[in-house]
């Protein structure tokens, strides 16, 4: 009779300390249980394999009615445990009130806008049209920089130049544009 049957009759038996005996026990393979469960679930997963052993062994051992009939039917107990949790949690994020089919985003993944004032929007504009006449090459730059939110590297290659260059053109721009918005004309 291994450890676990041993601790599982004592438990079936009423003793109140067999439970604290037997989590250190199958701790171990009920966090490969879960971690193998987690494993098929669908990206986006909010619950953790850690969480699921513990609410499962809350379930599975919390209940002193249950008597087992062996490690084998112990585990049988705990995954039925993670199945059920598993499948409260997924009807849990399809309701409406949990968002429903909304697909979850990181927050970091999401680029803010920073929202520009009109008024710095136009002037924004009234520069970049006379930046047009003096540099076009460093307008587009800024459009796909400034608007479109490509990174340097991506906007050198979509004007097909070297990204030192964009590099450069990117601070002439800046340098320009701040002058031309801070004094109202370039110079």
């Amino acid at each position: 009779m291994s450890e676990v049957t041993r601790i599982l009759d004592s438990m079936a038996q009423g003793d109140p300390r067999a439970a604290e005996e037997l989590l250190p026990l199958v701790y171990d393979e009920l966090r490969k249980l879960a971690a193998y469960k987690m494993a098929a679930e669908p990206p986006g997963q909010t619950l953790q394999a850690t969480a699921l052993v513990h609410e499962a062994w809350l379930r599975i051992a919390g209940s002193n009615t249950q008597a087992w009939e062996g490690r084998r039917h112990f585990f049988a107990a705990a995954a039925e445990a993670m199945r059920r949790i598993l499948v409260e949690a997924a009807r849990r994020t399809k309701r409406l009130k949990h968002g429903g089919n909304v697909a979850r985003v990181e927050l970091d993944a999401v680029p803010l806008p920073s929202p520009m004032p009109d008024d710095e929007l136009l002037a924004l504009d009234e520069a970049l049209t006379r930046l047009a006449e003096v540099n076009p090459q460093a307008v587009e730059l800024v459009n796909l920089c400034f608007f479109v939110g490509l990174t340097q590297e991506q906007a050198a290659k979509e004007l097909g130049v070297s990204l030192s260059t964009a590099e450069r053109l990117w601070a002439y721009s800046r340098a320009w544009l701040f002058r031309a918005l801070r004094q109202g004309c370039p110079t």
